[in-house]
């Protein structure tokens, strides 16, 4: 008798599909490998990639910073420029009429001297 019974094509079907599930195993945890590996390397690309743009952003950062300096000092030049106009029509308005000048003046004295003793307070 050499037929196989029931029990004997479970048995070699069985061993069958567990040796399936062995290779699909290996596949998997090969897969997984694979891809933890790719993962990985993908994430090394990232890094440096971050890394990179950070420090573009840091000189940037640098740059506008010298940027900003060179900026003030053009509003101080400006203003500076500004204030010697001022203080050249200043001077013109005081050679053109000496006695309104000195009166001006001399009521602006008078009036900051008022405020100060009044803002002393209660000295009175």
């Amino acid at each position: 008798m050499n037929n196989p019974t029931a029990t004997d094509a479970l048995k070699s079907n069985l061993g069958e599909a567990g040796s399936h599930l062995k290779s699909a195993a290996a596949a998997a945890s090969e897969a997984i490998r694979g891809a933890a590996g790719s993962a990985g390397d993908e994430l090394k690309l990232g890094k440096a990639t971050v890394k990179s743009e950070l420090a573009d952003g840091a000189l940037s950062a640098l740059a506008a910073g010298e940027s900003g300096g060179a900026a003030a000092m053009e509003q101080v030049d400006q203003l500076m420029d500004k204030g010697r106009d001022l203080i050249d029509s200043a001077a013109d308005l005081i050679r053109e009429r000496p006695l309104a000048s000195f009166g001006v003046a001399f009521a602006a004295g008078w009036i900051i001297a008022k405020l100060a003793r009044s803002g002393g307070g209660s000295d009175k």
